[in-house]
């Protein structure tokens, strides 16, 4: 059974269309990695899942329940959380408030704070803090447990990686290991295509609007990935 379908979702800013008759699926506890170039749709294609943009002619079901043109907060409340690209924390407020502003929409069902600082040690410390005082590994870490506050079914994060040293990548993705282990999906966009390739069950890779190519991690060739990365063929 899957946890997230999706077919031929088409999305629009405007008159421009971003994405292209998707078809996407994620099975519960699984962990898929979306690669692919700048502007080849993978933001878009999280932002149309959570709500954030509208699709067209799409049909978008979870945990069984059509979703498609649901509200984002309606979304949240149904078990889909979205770390954003660039985090997007409240500059005004300091981490715990950032932190509690993930249970807005299910506060029935929203983790305690004590289990985000058992995840993150380190955010405890600086609770009281501005949370844009933090380093930006920290910065993200914030973001995380924002989403995780909510009691995701499906994990989303997009550009988990983006800008931050190796070290923190790593602590991340160590964090995020243990998240799957408590049986939540996670969908990650990354542009590292070997680290996507490592921790991924399966990936999907978008070009132009488009999935190009789709498979387990483990099977795919390098030259495939190349091809549908950048079009052309070539070595990962």
């Amino acid at each position: 059974m899957n946890l997230l379908s999706v077919s031929k979702l088409n999305a629009y800013y405007g008159d421009f269309q971003a994405l292209f008759d998707v078809d996407f699926h994620a099975h519960p506890g699984e962990v898929i990695a979306i690669i692919g170039a700048n502007g080849a749709g993978k933001s878009t294609f999280l932002n149309a899942i959570a709500g954030n943009v509208t699709g067209r002619g799409n049909s978008i079901t979870f945990a069984e329940e059509a979703i498609s043109g649901l509200r984002s907060w309606q979304i949240v409340s149904r078990g889909i959380a979205l770390v954003p690209e660039g985090r997007r924390l409240f500059s005004s407020l300091t981490v715990e408030e950032n932190l509690l502003m993930g249970a807005y929409a299910n506060t029935k069902d929203a983790w305690p704070l004590t289990h985000i600082y058992e995840t993150f040690p380190q955010l405890k410390l600086k609770a009281k803090q501005s949370a844009l005082s933090l380093s930006g590994g920290e910065q993200q870490m914030v973001a995380i447990g924002r989403a995780l506050i909510s009691n995701p079914l499906l994990l989303m994060c997009d550009e988990l990686s983006l800008g931050l040293a190796p070290m923190v990548v790593h602590d991340i993705y160590e964090t995020l290991t243990t998240v799957r282990e408590r049986g939540v999906t996670l969908i990650i966009v990354e542009q590292n295509v070997r680290q996507a390739l490592a921790f991924a069950d399966r990936v999907y890779c978008f070009q132009e609007g488009r999935v190009s190519l789709t498979g387990r991690a483990g099977e795919l060739k390098p030259e495939d990935v190349s091809r549908a990365y950048f079009g052309l063929a070539g070595a990962a």
